[in-house]
């Protein structure tokens, strides 16, 4: 295994360790796009483990060295994700890990379409990127 997969199989690992850890001790689903959401509107009356919960997310990548990562695009091409993903989280309720991580492990049929449709758009994005039909392409 390259240590490209190590990485990918412990970030993994920790997401289910997380998403787990929130419902064993919480009684919450760890979906993150409703968490952050709540986070940033203020919602938090004895709700503050949101805080907590979404510092948990990004500290690892922080001291794992996230100034060490080469991004593949442009500031433009991940601002433009950034709020394609935000719109995606919209308008299917939920992101992949509420839909893919914790709606596929309750056996969801919403999630599972969900799931399908999060994987199929970002098969398509990837193969228009790497295609070179988008104007930042590198």
């Amino acid at each position: 295994m390259t240590p490209d997969l190590w990485s990918s199989l412990a970030g993994g690992l920790l997401i289910g360790a997380g998403a787990a850890t929130l419902l064993l001790f919480n009684g919450r689903i760890a979906g993150i796009s409703g968490i952050l959401d709540n986070a940033v509107r203020g919602a938090f009356g004895t709700q503050a483990w949101r805080i907590g919960f979404l510092l948990g997310l990004v500290a690892p990548a922080a001291a794992y060295g996230l100034g060490a990562i080469q991004f593949a695009q442009s500031a433009p091409a991940l601002a433009l994700a950034g709020l394609l993903v935000g719109f995606g989280t919209r308008v299917g309720s939920g992101c992949t890990s509420g839909h893919g991580v914790c709606g596929l492990a309750n056996w969801s049929l919403r999630s599972l379409l969900a799931t399908l449709t999060f994987m199929v758009s970002a098969a398509l994005v990837v193969f228009i990127v790497r295609h070179g039909a988008l104007p930042w392409h590198s």
